[in-house]
């Protein structure tokens, strides 16, 4: 059984089920959606895009506080696993979702695998960092993406035979669909009138809730924006944190869209001359990619994207962000030679798998 609950996740699980596919007489499977994401443009046209099946179950969780989201999935989900009887729960990166159903799983004796297991920020501010560890602790299974993960689990004291390297499924999705998302990048353009441009997520609470860190990081993007497009896909709460600054950004070469979906934001992040973030998992495929990316964030939990991909860290501050994008979008990052991240092939689902044979035998 696989849990699914925010937009990050469908990427990553969607692999694994079609690789498990191959194996119809080792397993059967089930998707459980929480709901934590649950506007139509974060989920629905994931589930299109990616080929994934419908899920057997939808919890429908919807949004609230960390602590009433994660009781509420928590609640919902018991029955649905007692239900099921799986032997395995399968569950990727640091949402809520992730370490509610694990922790649920843990206490029903059934056996959990987390999928991208290791990272660490070593900032417990961070409400994924504290999903990130104690999912960890609970999890039978631990596949890394990159080496730091296997350092971090073996400094907590967890056993090196529960661990395995195994790459990065997002990164298996990215390739897969490259080549639909190219084909759309004509469209786009067009639809949009791009030539160099800045491709732009903002959606943590650090930068998105306290309207003077937003209000700078506004003002960045349309300094920016005096020298070369701006294409900024608005999360639905992101939204509303601008609305109510009262910034005029009318007549502005800053483009405010609706969220896309995986293969149209896919194509503009791969023809883009720059992506500004806060996403995880956008600092790993801009690396992949080769794309300049600079992270609005103190710190990553994804250290290999500065030492081997295209990934700075910016303070979140006007003056910060504006010289770092001028500096990036001058000097035309994109490598001659590109350089990618150890087992970021395509293929670690289907090393996923393989240890799930194994461990079924």
């Amino acid at each position: 059984m696989y849990v699914v609950g925010a937009r990050p996740n469908f990427m990553k699980i969607a692999p694994i089920m079609d690789e498990m596919v191959n194996f119809p007489d080792d397993f059967e499977q089930y998707l459980v959606h929480t709901g934590q994401h649950y506007d139509a443009n974060m989920s629905a046209v994931f589930f299109e895009e990616l080929g994934m099946p419908r899920p057997a179950v939808n919890l429908e969780v919807g949004s609230g506080s960390h602590a009433q989201q994660t009781a509420q999935i928590m609640q919902r989900f018991e029955p649905i696993l007692l239900e099921y009887r799986p032997d395995w729960l399968v569950v990727p990166g640091d949402v809520n979702s992730t370490l509610a159903c694990a922790l649920v799983a843990s206490k029903l004796g059934v056996k959990v695998a987390h999928v991208e297991a290791g990272l660490r920020s070593f900032d417990r501010d961070m409400p994924e960092e504290i999903n990130r560890i104690l999912t960890d602790h609970l999890s039978d299974l631990l596949f890394t993406t990159e080496p730091s993960g296997n350092v971090n689990l073996r400094r907590e004291g967890i056993a090196d035979s529960k661990v395995h390297f195994v790459g990065n499924t997002m990164i298996d999705t990215l390739v897969r669909l490259l080549p639909s998302a190219q084909v759309r990048w004509a469209s786009i353009r067009s639809q949009l009138g791009l030539e160099n441009y800045v491709l732009v997520t903002l959606h943590r609470p650090s930068n998105v809730d306290d309207p003077f860190v937003l209000s700078e990081m506004i003002h960045a993007l349309l300094e920016i924006g005096l020298a070369t497009q701006v294409v900024f896909p608005v999360h639905p709460r992101t939204r509303q944190r601008i609305a109510s600054l009262g910034i005029n950004m009318a007549d502005k070469n800053v483009m405010l869209t609706e969220p896309l979906g995986y293969l149209d934001f896919l194509a503009l992040e791969a023809n883009a001359s720059l992506v500004l973030t806060d996403s995880g998992g956008v600092q790993e495929e801009t690396t992949y990619l080769g794309v300049p990316c600079l992270t609005v964030r103190p710190n990553t939990e994804r250290p290999i994207t500065l030492t081997v991909g295209t990934n700075q860290l910016v303070s979140n501050n006007r003056e910060a962000i504006v010289a770092s994008a001028q500096s990036a979008i001058m000097l035309d990052q994109h490598r001659s030679v590109l350089v990618r991240p150890e087992l970021w092939d395509g293929f670690a689902a289907r090393r996923i798998v393989n240890v799930l044979r194994e461990m079924s035998t």
